[in-house]
């Protein structure tokens, strides 16, 4: 899935407009809200008891992708989904608005009942390949749920303060690297990260170190782990592909060819006219 171009807007919320959908409902559960306020010390301690529950739990709450030569990670909208729950009083919700000839758009908002306080997230995705090339019908709608993902992800990441959240994001990254307290031990999850890489995704040691920016496997420590985790877990969500993460230099050749492709074609097309 193409993620060559994506713009992310997040914005505050006019109440009113989202109150005028369903009232009723909506000032029911403002109501419940402010009679039974979230206590912040239980939340924050239920977050920290459910990302470690199991390695798949605690893997799926990070994502990393490459970006600008590095690798960006942070809290995926697993570990959204968790807070927002965790957290109570509060409405989510995520959409498609627009599918357009080129891009697709996607909403989410994310309103805190008890203070009133909503934000609305928007991404806007390409829908057509490297060569131009509009995406069939399954592939938009795969497009479409990633975009929705990531506008709930940064919706209710943007209303849950951090301080509320981090703790169990750090506890989920510590979990997945796992005891890596000896060299022995270390060895072993390197391996079976690696291992598990190279089986998923037909790849090499070296491109893993090109995607890590290192010289040798030894190299790999536990910050590096969570990265490659986090490679893993982006590309299972539809955040990026085996090619963007570790062969960008074949989609750029690529995208070359194509534009040199265009390029020629329009100076045909001129000389045709000319000669006309």
């Amino acid at each position: 899935m193409s993620d060559e171009f994506e713009e992310v807007k997040t914005q505050e919320v006019e109440l009113s407009t989202v109150e005028a959908q369903d009232s009723a409902l909506v000032s029911n559960q403002i109501k419940t809200a402010r009679a039974y306020p979230r206590n912040l010390t239980r939340v924050r301690s239920t977050i920290n008891a459910i990302v470690i529950l199991d390695k798949d739990t605690a893997s799926s709450c990070g994502y990393s992708v490459p970006r600008g030569g590095k690798n960006v990670s942070g809290p995926s909208v697993h570990l959204a989904k968790i807070v927002a729950q965790s957290y109570g009083n509060i409405r989510v919700d995520s959409k498609v608005v627009n599918i357009g000839e080129n891009t697709i758009t996607c909403q989410a908002t994310a309103w805190d009942l008890e203070t009133n306080y909503a934000i609305r997230s928007e991404v806007i995705r390409k829908i057509t390949d490297k060569n131009g090339k509009r995406f069939n019908e399954d592939m938009i709608i795969l497009t479409g749920n990633a975009g929705s993902s990531i506008a709930l992800r940064n919706a209710v990441f943007s209303v849950v303060p951090k301080p509320i959240w981090q703790g169990g994001y750090d506890a989920a990254q510590r979990f997945i690297v796992g005891d890596i307290s000896d060299e022995d031990k270390l060895n072993k999850r390197r391996k079976e990260v690696l291992d598990a890489m190279i089986g998923t995704y037909g790849i090499k040691e070296s491109d893993v170190l090109k995607v890590l920016g290192l010289n040798s496997i030894m190299q790999i420590k536990g910050e590096e782990l969570k990265v490659l985790i986090g490679i893993g877990q982006a590309i299972k969500d539809g955040d990026t592909t085996v090619d963007q993460t570790f062969f960008p230099d074949k989609e750029k050749s690529e995208e070359a060819r194509k534009a040199s492709q265009d390029a020629v074609a329009r100076i045909k097309d001129k000389a045709n006219s000319a000669q006309q």
